[in-house]
């Protein structure tokens, strides 16, 4: 009971940080790169001087003697899908801890997953502003929840909650695999938003797949102790055979080893994302998630997708 108890509040205390956000930098934005999801036939009205020719109806034109143009409206509403990652990394978060002989109730509380929670909360309330719908995809070494795109603040606040309580696999998460479910249940173009510390293997096959039909968004969840790593530091290894998880200090060599190789991964990943015109925005756990998801959606306001 405790533990649901504080679980909601965490998904409260997110509700109220992500509206802010939203109503004060995001919104705009949001619908000023989302705005024309393509334009929908809606009638056909007489022909009037100075309308297209290209807009005229010959079918009803041949059949009144008159000559008609056919009238076409918008469609604004988008469908936002969340890809969460749910991998044993994502419970990383070390930059703001206080280690005493790496005992476990030391740890932060400033995890990935909790960003994770803060970025999905800002997209699906952005979307909810719009009278968009979104939906969630949770995934690890497979596709662990679904939850189909609707509309409503209620079912906003059921996606953090989802992804405050995602379980983490033993394996490491299988980005293609959730893409290519995507891409079987989103018949229609969508806005999906991948939020992940992409430590996951080779998905870019399923990733030029799924930027031809949709519009893809790359969120990268980080912990600066990741990418840079401090001697006498510590990190997190799992045993990619046998799902055996320990905790150590790195030494000196094992620090910079650990980190070169950590960029080069990185590197790897973006220029994947490059190659399919995928854009991305990078988040840690130490600073403000607002400045760089504002910054997304500004970048992209001169190229409306």
């Amino acid at each position: 009971m405790d533990d649901l108890k504080e679980l909601l509040a965490r998904v409260r205390r997110i509700e109220i940080t992500a509206s802010r956000l939203v109503n004060e930098q995001l919104s705009g934005r949001y619908h000023s790169v989302f705005k024309g999801r393509g334009m929908s036939f809606d009638e056909v009205r007489p022909y009037a001087p100075g309308d297209e020719v290209r807009l005229i109806d010959w079918n009803v034109t041949a059949r009144t003697g008159e000559p008609f143009i056919k009238r076409f409206v918008e469609e604004r509403e988008l469908t936002v899908l969340i890809l969460a990652d749910a991998s044993l990394s994502m419970d990383f978060g070390l930059s703001m801890a206080r280690w005493r002989g790496l005992r476990a109730e030391e740890v932060v509380e400033d995890t990935k997953r909790r960003l994770a929670a803060q970025i999905a909360a800002a997209v699906a309330l952005a979307a909810q502003m719009n009278n968009d719908r979104v939906g969630l995809v949770v995934f690890g070494a497979r596709v662990q929840k679904f939850i189909p795109p609707r509309k409503g603040r209620q079912h906003c606040l059921r996606i953090i909650r989802e992804v405050l309580a995602m379980e983490a696999p033993s394996a490491p998460s299988d980005l293609a695999a959730a893409l290519a479910f995507a891409g079987r249940v989103m018949r229609r173009r969508t806005a999906v938003f991948i939020v992940s510390d992409f430590e996951v293997p080779d998905f870019e096959p399923a990733l030029r797949v799924a930027a031809r039909r949709h519009d893809l968004h790359a969120f990268f969840v980080r912990d600066p102790y990741e990418d840079a790593p401090v001697p006498g530091g510590i990190r997190v290894f799992e045993d990619a055979e046998t799902g055996e998880v320990c905790i150590r200090r790195l030494g000196t060599k094992d620090a910079d080893t650990y980190a070169r190789a950590t960029a080069e991964a990185m590197a790897g990943v973006e220029q994947v994302l490059k190659r399919h015109r995928v854009p991305f925005a990078r988040f840690y756990t130490d600073r403000p998630y607002d400045r760089p998801l504002a910054g997304h959606f500004a970048r992209l306001k001169g190229k409306a997708l």
